[in-house]
């Protein structure tokens, strides 16, 4: 308690003495945040167990007491009342009367920054919509073919404020590709349509490779800790770009301090369940900093494994193959560790499912056991496929595993990004 203290006082110190530098603020309240949502979370534990909003962990024997749900939306919380109180402080040049001054207006006036900080408004209207959304969805169970799109409408301020601020549509071409499309291409009212997907996939591939403890704020830790890199390596007062990553970090880094404060309660074995609110919360911080910072691409290079996962699991999420409610590794209580899960699909195989399976199975990404009325295979999952291609993993390790993977595939994305990119663009 002691050390806490301290802690919470050299981040209110570091905001007092250095609030001219808003970066430093920013990790001021990243630190504030983090240990907040540490000592809220436990706190209302029990509120959440009176209120039914408990859960079964399915990985685990089936005596264990119910788990409090949906904590997702005490780290969002906290994260969004620490946004709100850090927005001043990138203006504060402007408060002080340091401000540019726009010569071009009577009496020199001061020109307030408007078109930033509607981002800002913009940015948390979308994270405090997506939120709520969450929430909603672990309340009332939504269907996946309704709650598939409300990342899209949770977007919509930040996507009416790229259009008022910047309304740039068009892309460049890759190296490889200019022979036939040329250098620049316009996509219009589709580039639009681009970002809303990417708000899509942002939320919901972070939701579909869950279901263990920790591996939701895992991976969505070491995403965030990649594009925090990443925006650091361009804080260079020559770049042109200084600013939108400056915008990226004010976003990001609280967001990894909350999230710290909350995997120490979700990793294995956890003690709280984070539930659907943090990771539509998670992915629309993502969506945010990517789109209003300009950096899309950069950002889908950090997801390889939420790609791979999702394209894996596409012929269950689209109903070419039989797909059950839950899909998360399967517990063996004698051994204490996890098995890959399977599901029975019943003969004759209609024209897609025979197709996806025969291809999946050439390529290795499938065991199929054939009976006579039916067959059996894993579940399409990253996390299954680990088990099917290593054997039975304790949850702890199966979690360690993904987390692994997704910091090897950080470091890959950034050679890609930094190395290879010279082969696709001029300019990096």
């Amino acid at each position: 308690m002691f050390i806490t203290t301290l802690i919470f006082l050299f981040a209110l110190t570091i905001i007092y003495n250095i609030a001219h530098d808003p970066l430093s603020v920013s990790v001021g309240f990243s630190i504030i945040g983090g240990l907040i949502t540490c000592k809220l979370v436990p706190e209302f534990k029990e509120s959440f167990i009176k209120a039914k909003l408990t859960g079964k962990d399915l990985a685990k024997d089936d005596k264990e007491p119910p788990i409090p749900e949906c904590m997702g939306v005490i780290c969002a919380t906290v994260y969004l009342v620490c946004m709100f109180f850090f927005i001043p402080f990138p203006f504060m040049e402007w408060f002080s009367g340091k401000g540019k001054i726009s010569q071009s207006e009577e009496f020199h006036a001061p020109t307030f920054p408007h078109h930033k900080l509607g981002e800002f408004l913009a940015a948390m209207l979308s994270l405090q919509s997506m939120t709520f959304l969450g929430f909603a969805d672990d309340i009332f169970d939504i269907r996946w073919r309704h709650k598939l799109f409300l990342p899209a409408i949770a977007s919509i301020p930040i996507l009416m404020v790229y259009y008022v601020n910047f309304g740039v549509t068009h892309i460049v071409v890759p190296i490889p590709l200019r022979f036939i499309f040329g250098r620049i291409i316009d996509l219009g009212f589709l580039y639009y349509v681009y970002m809303s997907m990417m708000a899509i996939f942002c939320t919901n591939s972070i939701n579909i490779l869950a279901g263990i403890n920790g591996v939701e704020i895992g991976q969505s830790l070491v995403i965030a800790c990649s594009i925090a890199i990443n925006d650091f390596l361009f804080l260079n007062d020559a770049d042109p770009a200084v600013e939108a990553h400056l915008f990226s970090l004010y976003f990001i880094l609280p967001f990894i301090g909350v999230s710290f404060g909350l995997i120490i309660y979700n990793w294995y074995p956890s003690e709280v369940f984070v539930g659907d609110t943090y990771c539509y919360f998670a992915g629309m911080t993502f969506a945010v900093v990517g789109i209003l910072s300009h950096f899309s691409k950069t950002v889908l290079l950090f997801f390889i494994p939420q790609i791979f996962n999702f394209i894996y699991s596409c012929p269950q999420l689209f109903r070419l193959v039989d797909c059950p409610r839950h899909r998360l590794p399967r517990f063996n209580p004698s051994e204490n560790k996890l098995e890959y899960s399977r599901v029975k699909i019943q003969k004759p195989l209609k024209k897609p499912a025979s197709f996806v399976l025969d291809l999946f199975e050439l390529l290795r990404l499938v065991k199929v056991d054939k009976g006579e009325t039916s067959i059996e295979v894993n579940n399409f999952t990253l996390m299954n496929l680990l088990l099917l291609k290593i054997g039975p993993l304790h949850e702890r390790t199966l979690a360690i595993l993904v987390v692994v993977i997704q910091i090897l595939a950080s470091c890959l994305s950034f050679y890609i990004r930094y190395h290879l990119v010279h082969f696709f663009y001029e300019v990096i």
